[in-house]
């Protein structure tokens, strides 16, 4: 049996979100309140349309709602709420007074905060901007931008007038950049003049020219100074328009009137990473979005009007998107641009306490970091507010788990979550009425008929196999941009299993409803033909103290596949054989004798993207002398060369 490490009180569970929510179903379909999530998940399964009709009106969503819906046999055409209308923005701008809506903080301790009637004053003044430049429905507006108060109001104002947004952080270069906006063709560029990691500071605007000549359509751009610095100075350009973000002026007028889109209107566009070729232009549409996004905030996550949200993200990364979404639940949110441990390692847990946050978003990364670097955080800070921790990006191994309720906090919520850009949203996520288990997430999100197959299409249980999903969902991607008759939209998720959206990750279903994933599909391991998990052998490496991180690959070898462990060591040229030999033996009886690897190799660097997501796949390539398709998704392309012609992986 897997250990309980958490289980909220009775009292929590009757007054959550989740349990008000079975009350609405109660008086409106004779459901019974049992604060079971089983049986409410099964409900919503058997029940998708009612379920999604009841996600809408239990939120008091903004728009007019039609109840019909289209599930043919082929997912990929389902339609939710046909003929339904609404506004995003209209919904994301829930308050209007006076409280807290936005709060940035920089690395260096520069604060800002705006209020819900300041948020909604400055999205109007760019409302006003947009038109008067001509962007109209459907427009691409395209941003470059720091994770700041004013990308925030860029977005709000773009969806309001149903153009339509995309983002990369300035941790793109240049070459990244082009690659993915030169794709959609957007009328607007949006650009913070620099930003800063590390205490570094780099210079944005440097790199204007240079998108500009590669994107010709982007005939206007809006720039906006980094909180707290006076404006950059840059160069005129031929025949692009200039405007300051601080010198737009805000006219009184009227309430703005917010024309009502189809629920299936296009709301952004998000990028896949890039690593296996040029990124894909991944379309979302806004009802499916916004409705699934509710669902997880409000039932999954237990947010409540006035709760303080933080998630660690850049805006490159869709944890972006799902987190502006918060403010159509009346929360408030807080955004960090910069190094998550400049100056100091508990950095961000000292900003989660000054600023009373509820639910506390990071990555599965930072908690393994906080864990090397031995940081008890329940001896410094109280955290009085905070009820959720949500740990994404990686799987979170259980010494992750144990780490949270030892040194962090023994009362809350350790939400791991997993789903992806393709879906801007969860497929598996946590609740408030089950149990946390060690190493384990919690469930299914509401409404998704996820599941576990083998390679032959049959459901497993306490087996690994890979992660899909059997039924539609709101926020499946509308199209992929540029994509003829769905055929990279069909590729990308339904080539695997008919008629299945198959995902990409290894993971296993539990009996208790709870889900493992052990990493991607494509980067499992098949020494003897076993499939095996990249994750399993993290979760032993990660707790080694010399080890600061790791990469392992697959390397075809004599008709067969051996194990290679790669190892960046805070000690350069430390490994020897006396660590070798613990990391193996570790590795054998904690994992199995299986995922024992051949090599074990000392390496400076490790290949990762800009979301900071290791790529195996690369190093894969590169060890077999495999060209890489497109190495400008890496931010640090240059660690792929130690990789090449190692000479103990041609014997």
């Amino acid at each position: 049996m897997p250990q309980k490490l958490w289980e909220a009180d009775t009292q929590t569970k009757s007054k959550s979100n989740l349990f008000e929510f079975e009350k609405f179903l109660a008086k409106k379909f004779n459901y019974l309140p049992q604060k079971n999530y089983k049986k409410l998940f099964n409900w919503t399964i058997n029940n998708p349309e009612h379920f999604w009709s009841s996600i809408w009106e239990f939120s008091n969503i903004k728009g007019y709602k039609n109840d019909k819906y289209y599930f043919p046999k082929e997912i990929i055409k389902s339609k939710f709420l046909v003929k339904s209308k609404l506004n995003y923005a209209e919904n994301l701008l829930s308050k209007n007074d006076d409280s807290k809506a936005v709060t940035f903080i920089s690395e260096n301790g520069y604060r800002k905060e705006k209020s819900w009637k300041d948020l909604n004053n400055h999205s109007l003044k760019l409302i006003n901007f947009f038109k008067k430049n001509k962007i109209k429905e459907k427009d691409r507006i395209a941003a470059y931008t720091a994770n700041q108060i004013e990308t925030v109001e860029s977005f709000i104002a773009t969806s309001a007038i149903g153009a339509i947004w995309s983002s990369c952080s300035p941790d793109f270069g240049i070459q990244g950049v082009i690659e993915r906006f030169s794709q959609i063709k957007p009328k607007l560029l949006i650009i913070t003049d620099r930003y800063y990691y590390n205490g570094k500071e780099i210079n944005i605007l440097e790199r204007l020219p240079a998108i500009l000549k590669k994107i010709k359509s982007i005939r206007n751009v809006l720039i906006i100074s980094y909180p707290g610095k006076k404006n950059l100075k840059y160069k005129k350009i031929k025949g692009v328009k200039i405007f300051n973000y601080n010198n737009l002026k805000i006219k009184k007028e009227k309430k703005f009137l917010f024309k009502k889109f189809d629920f299936d209107k296009e709301l952004a566009i998000l990028y896949s990473s890039g690593t296996t070729g040029k990124p894909k232009c991944i379309c979302h549409r806004a009802g499916g979005v916004l409705l699934q996004h509710i669902k997880e905030h409000k039932l999954h996550c237990n947010v409540k009007q006035g709760d303080n949200v933080f998630y660690f993200t850049t805006c490159g990364w869709m944890m972006w998107n799902w987190l502006m979404t918060f403010l159509a639940s009346k929360a408030s949110i807080v955004l960090f641009d910069g190094f998550p441990m400049y100056k100091r390692k508990d950095l961000l847990l000292k900003i989660a306490e000054k600023e009373n946050i509820s639910l506390f978003g990071i990555s599965a990364k930072y908690i393994d970091q906080l864990k090397k670097f031995n940081i008890n955080v329940k001896n410094k800070y109280k955290l009085k507010y905070l009820k959720t921790i949500c740990s994404t990006g990686s799987p979170l191994s259980s010494d992750g788990f144990d780490y949270v309720y030892k040194n962090i906090k023994k009362n809350v919520h350790l939400a791991s979550i997993a789903g992806g850009t393709d879906l801007v949203s969860c497929f598996v996520l946590g609740n408030i009425y089950s149990p946390v288990y060690r190493g384990q997430i919690q469930n299914n999100g509401l409404g998704m008929n996820t599941d576990v197959f083998s390679e032959r299409g049959k459901s497993l249980i306490n087996k690994k196999g890979e992660l899909v999903c059997k039924s539609p969902f709101p926020s499946m991607p509308k199209l992929f941009w540029n994509d003829k008759n769905y055929e990279k939209y069909k590729s990308a998720y339904f080539k695997k299993f008919k008629n299945v959206w198959h995902h990409g990750d290894f993971a296993e279903r539990k009996t208790n409803g709870g889900y493992i994933i052990y990493g991607r599909s494509d980067a499992t391991l098949n020494p003897g033909g076993a499939r095996l998990g990249t994750a399993e052998i993290y979760s032993v490496v990660e707790k080694f103290k010399e080890i600061k991180e790791s990469i392992v690959i697959g390397q075809s070898w004599d008709n067969d596949v051996r194990i290679i462990l790669f190892l960046v060591l805070y000690k350069p040229n430390s490994l020897n054989e006396e660590l070798i030999t613990e990391i193996k033996k570790n590795i054998r009886s904690e994992a199995s004798p299986r995922h024992v690897p051949s090599k074990i190799i000392e390496v400076t660097d490790i290949p990762r993207t800009k979301n900071n997501k290791i790529v195996e796949l690369a190093v894969k390539n590169v060890v077999e002398g495999n060209k890489i398709k497109n190495i400008q998704a890496l931010s640090n392309p240059e660690s792929l060369n130690q990789f090449k012609n190692i000479m103990e992986l041609q014997i």
